[in-house]
């Protein structure tokens, strides 16, 4: 028997989808992709993304090393986020799939179609 040679913990495309596969996360890297904004001005880019989602995504990508966050002290604060270099690297790769995506997803939509309806 054939032993497996994709290891889900070790394998990169494993490890970058960790990082990029949810949608909001996709969406908050490519609302940074200009450069320093308020947090207010992200969720108002992201049509439909609630503050919890935003929140969440943002602190997973400041963990991730991806997101800066700076806080101004005011009353009130004035906090803004910003891609770090290690983010910016992600941009051209998203700028890959976005292309990818607006050449082929309507192959995929029509994919979908012909699976569903020969069911």
């Amino acid at each position: 028997m054939k032993q497996p040679d994709i290891s889900i913990s070790a394998c990169t495309y494993s490890q970058v989808l960790e990082i990029v596969s949810n949608k909001w996360t996709a969406l908050v890297i490519y609302a940074l992709e200009d450069g320093t904004i308020r947090y207010g001005e992200v969720k108002s880019r992201i049509e439909g993304v609630s503050q919890k989602m935003l929140t969440q995504s943002l602190k997973q990508l400041e963990r991730d090393g991806l997101v800066r966050r700076e806080v101004t002290p005011s009353v009130p604060p004035i906090v803004e986020y910003s891609l770090t270099p290690l983010g910016e690297t992600l941009i051209p790769c998203m700028k890959m799939l976005k292309v990818w995506a607006s050449n082929h997803y309507s192959l995929v939509r029509k994919a979908r179609a012909e699976y569903d309806g020969g069911k």
